[in-house]
Formats: structure tokens, C-alpha cells, sequence
């Protein structure tokens, strides 16, 4: 890779906004669980049958090895899984990474990738290129997987794919407040928003920057 020490580190685009040097442990996903794992927040939407409309109870299925949601009524089983986010790491010709000022709750105002759930009639990649056009106007081209990453807290697997930038520019959105390019050696530790976001910079750094050893800047930037 190209060596711009002779620049900035980090470059952004759009409004400074304050530091979330904790936003790592204030993710509002991160609460107790409920009956058989699920998200207490996820819970309190799963009261009643979708069938039926009689009230779900929690306990021993025939022929399953796990407790779950069911109906007493009609005997329909509330399977609760988790849901798949698509993200993309946008590469550009430099070497640097795009990432976000999210415009929204949860992170507001911190850094991240691109991305959000995959549609049902969407191929992981389709999803990925869609979302990143959304909320960048950057079209993308996804090439490996970074990483895949549960957050059960949160009910939600992230696959992260590197991507290249192929076509259209940056614009800002109610989802982005700013952009910024980040070198390996620059990525915002500290105002990255999710766990999931800096487990997948701390992948891509490893692939492509394996000496400057991101779990060390991690730990220095969140403690």
C-alpha cells in the first residue's frame, strides 16, 4: 500500500460533532434477557400469537431440546431468530476507509460503516450495495467478507464485506451527517459507534496493516 505518511491521517467531510469516547458501552441493546435468550426488547413484541392472537407461553416443546414460545391455543411455535445486517468497508483508490456520521439513533453522531438489514428478496450482496448507495451515494463493488459478527444482545448477525468504490460521490442524508476517509494507522477508535463496527475495522486493519496491532489502539482509545 501506497505510504501517505506526508498527509493528514484522517480526512472528514461535513460538521464536527462532540467525542462518544463511551458509546462502545452504552449500546441500549445491552440488557438482560428474557425467557430462552431473547432481547427483553425484543420480548415485549411477542406477547401474542400471530395466529391465533391467545397469549404465548414460555416453556417445553415436543420433540425440541429448548424451551420456546408457544401458543396454547392453537399450538403455533414463536421461533425468534436473529435478523442479518449487510454492511461494506468502502475502500478508496488510497487505501482508506469511508465511514459515516450516523445521522440516527442508536450512535448518533458517531462513526460507522455503511449498512442495515437485508431485504427478504435480496442476495447478501445485493442488500450490501443497496444500503452503502443509501446512506453514502457511493456505489460499491463488495469483494471479501472482513467478518461475520453476532450480537445476541442486539439479535442481529453483521457480515462486513470490503468493498471498492465504483461509481457516485458522497452525499449526506438524514441517515449521514458527515463523511470521513480513515488510513488503518487513523481509524476514530474511540467515536466508533457499535461493537460490531469496530470489531470489523479491527479485522479489515489486521488484513491490510497487520503491524500496527488494532487491538492495542482499541484498548488505549476505550479506556
Amino acid at each position: 500500500m501506497t505510504d501517505r505518511s506526508d498527509q493528514a491521517p484522517g480526512r472528514s467531510q461535513g460538521p464536527d460533532l462532540a467525542s462518544h469516547d463511551d458509546l462502545l458501552e452504552l449500546e441500549p441493546w445491552d440488557q438482560p434477557r428474557g425467557p430462552g435468550g431473547v432481547p427483553t426488547w425484543m420480548g415485549e413484541l411477542l406477547n401474542f400469537c400471530s395466529r391465533c392472537g391467545a397469549e404465548l407461553r414460555f416453556g417445553p416443546i415436543d420433540g425440541d431440546h429448548r424451551d420456546r414460545l408457544s401458543c396454547p391455543a392453537c399450538g403455533f411455535v414463536a421461533y425468534v431468530n436473529p435478523r442479518l445486517v449487510v454492511t461494506t468497508l468502502p475502500i478508496t483508490p488510497d487505501g482508506e476507509v469511508v465511514l459515516l456520521r450516523r445521522g440516527i439513533e442508536p450512535g448518533l453522531g458517531a462513526w460507522a460503516q455503511p449498512g442495515g438489514f437485508l431485504e427478504i428478496d435480496e442476495t447478501v450482496r445485493e442488500g450490501a450495495i443497496r444500503e452503502t448507495l443509501e446512506e453514502t451515494g457511493l456505489i460499491v463493488e463488495p469483494g471479501e467478507i472482513v467478518g461475520l459478527y453476532s450480537r445476541t444482545q442486539a439479535a442481529i448477525v453483521v457480515v462486513a464485506f470490503e468493498a471498492s468504490i465504483v461509481g457516485g460521490q458522497l452525499r449526506t442524508n438524514p441517515e449521514a451527517l458527515a463523511f470521513g476517509t480513515f488510513r488503518p494507522e487513523a481509524i476514530p477508535w474511540a467515536g466508533i459507534a457499535f461493537k460490531t463496527s469496530t470489531w470489523a475495522l479491527r479485522d479489515w486493519v489486521r488484513r491490510v496493516r497487520p503491524d500496527l496491532h488494532p487491538d492495542r489502539a482499541i484498548g488505549h482509545a476505550t479506556a
